[in-house]
This record gives structure tokens, C-alpha cells and sequence, in this order.
């Protein structure tokens, strides 16, 4: 059985995390745990060990870059080679992040300028700041970046198209009108999953992996084909991230 993949998912978001991995299993849901520094990433490389099915993302979020010293960023580069995916990492320009731009800008290509960055999938934040997002990414010759609940502006998808990066779609933005035609403006095979739970929402209340059901269904009937069908479609590219991964 092809099992779905949650690319971006803040497990210790939630007041219940063991029960929202019962559930994902439950679901045949894989999840990807983001983190936003160092510090909780090995927290819970060490709270879940090699658990089946979630693998621990190594990052380090834009909005907390002011607090962030040279010292977290060396520990950030020294835990690269033990972490399978990175993320939260990017930047974000808008009103909340706009004071520590320069902070943000730093630690990005930090991060994107050490090699071993390629050899690993991760998945950015690019709010209020897709242009510098791309540009960077687009440089450092990411082989599989994800852009996460992309908001930005429509005639920039091409260009993440072209620099091969990949858009990943949660049950909130099923919602949205301005998603949604982001949605039907992507190649089937560049499109992935995430709930960026539990700070989205989904039937007003905090979204949980197992919800990506629904996501199935929206883009079942988006894209016209089965729902099995889109779940082998989204497990193939799944398969071509890792692959992208083993070939920097």
C-alpha cells in the first residue's frame, strides 16, 4: 500500500502528540517533524528514536533568527549529517520577520551554502519573501526543496518550476480560492503534502496529519483521476524527491 507523506508537521505543536501519531499510523500516514532550532530537534530525535513511519527535521525558523547566536548556527551545520530532512528553515519577510531580515538572510545561506544540504530533502518558508526565497535556492542548486503553504505571487511558480522545486499542498489551503488555482497551475508531479499542523486548521481546529485525506479528495477532483490514483501519483513523487537526494 502507497502510503501518504506529511512533509511538514509540527508534532510538539500539539497538546497530544502521541495520539496524533496513533492516528497517522493509523491512517498510513508518514510524517515528516519539523522543528525550529538545534535544541528541539534533538529533543525529539531522542523522544522518538528511529520510529517507523516519522522522521525528524533538523531546523531552524526564520522568525526566531533574531535569537539565534553563530554558536546555534555552528551546532545547526555539526547536526547536518545525522538529520534526514531539514526544516523549518527559509525566510519571512512579512510584518512579523520584516525587523530581522538580515538575521534570516544569514543563516539561509548559511545553511544552503554547506554541501551537504543537497544530499538531504527540506522544506522552506518563504512568506512575504518568495523572490530572495527562490533566488537562493535556485543558487545553492537545492536538489529537493519544497516550498511550504506558498503564498506568494502567481507569476513566480514557473520560475520554482524551473530552479526544480517542488510545492506542497495542506487541508487549509483546499479552502482558499487563491490555493487553489496554485493548485491547478502545478504539474501533477510536483505537488506533495503537508498539514503544517497544528497552526493550520482544518473543520476549525487544529489539522493533524491523518486529515490528509481530504487533500486526496480535493485534488482527486482537481486533477480529474481516481483518488487512488493520486495516491500513487503523490507516492511517485515522493520517490523522485529521495531520488533527487541521492544524486547532488
Amino acid at each position: 500500500m502507497n502510503r501518504l507523506l506529511d512533509t511538514h508537521c509540527h508534532l510538539t505543536g500539539y497538546k497530544d502528540p502521541a495520539e496524533v501519531l496513533r492516528e497517522a499510523a493509523d491512517a498510513s500516514v508518514d510524517i515528516v517533524a519539523v522543528t525550529e532550532d538545534p535544541g528541539e530537534y534533538r529533543l525529539m530525535r531522542s523522544r522518538l528514536g528511529r520510529r517507523l513511519g516519522v522522521h525528524t527535521a533538523l531546523g531552524m525558523h526564520p522568525l526566531r533568527a533574531h535569537g539565534f547566536t553563530s554558536a546555534d548556527l555552528a551546532r545547526f551545520l555539526r547536526m547536518l549529517p545525522d538529520a534526514p530532512w531539514i526544516g523549518e528553515i527559509g525566510l519571512d519577510y512579512s510584518p512579523a520577520g520584516r525587523s530581522t531580515r538580515r538575521a534570516q538572510l544569514r543563516i539561509f545561506e548559511a545553511i544552503l551554502g554547506d554541501p551537504r544540504t543537497l544530499s538531504v530533502p527540506m522544506t522552506v518558508h518563504s512568506r512575504g519573501a518568495e523572490v530572495e526565497t527562490l533566488t537562493r535556492l535556485a543558487q545553492s542548486g537545492a536538489n529537493a526543496a519544497i516550498l511550504h503553504w506558498y503564498t506568494g505571487p502567481p507569476n513566480l511558480v514557473d520560475d520554482a518550476l524551473a530552479a526544480g522545486l517542488w510545492f506542497s499542498v495542506n487541508p487549509a489551503m483546499c479552502h482558499s480560492a487563491k490555493a487553489r488555482r496554485l493548485i491547478d497551475a502545478l504539474p501533477v508531479d510536483r505537488v506533495l503534502l503537508e498539514t503544517d499542523g497544528p497552526f493550520a486548521r482544518y473543520r476549525g481546529r487544529p489539522a493533524r496529519p491523518a486529515d490528509l485525506s481530504a487533500v486526496i479528495a480535493h485534488l482527486a477532483a482537481r486533477w480529474d483521476l481516481a483518488p487512488e490514483d493520486v495516491v500513487r501519483q503523490l507516492h511517485a513523487n515522493r520517490l523522485q524527491l529521495l531520488e533527487r537526494c541521492e544524486d547532488p
